[in-house]
């Protein structure tokens, strides 16, 4: 499988969004916590908005996650 080339802000970019997923799954894989609503520290999800504008691709999802196969493909 070809692997991609990115540039610095696309990788920026794809490692924010791993950091991200990496909290959300952390959230629900912790203990239930009385139904209160799992909880995403908003300095996570901001840091992913940056990168993602930073490399210029906020709202191209389609072209992120084509980096972002191509840079860590499933195991």
């Amino acid at each position: 499988m070809p692997t991609a080339v990115l540039t610095d802000r696309e990788r920026t970019a794809v490692q924010a969004y791993l950091r991200l997923l990496h909290t959300v799954r952390a959230a629900f894989d912790g203990p239930p916590d009385d139904g209160l609503p799992v909880v995403v520290p908003p300095a996570v999800l901001a840091e992913a908005d940056r990168a993602l504008a930073g490399a210029g691709l906020a709202g191209n999802e389609d072209e992120f996650f084509r980096l972002l196969r191509g840079w860590c493909p499933p195991v």
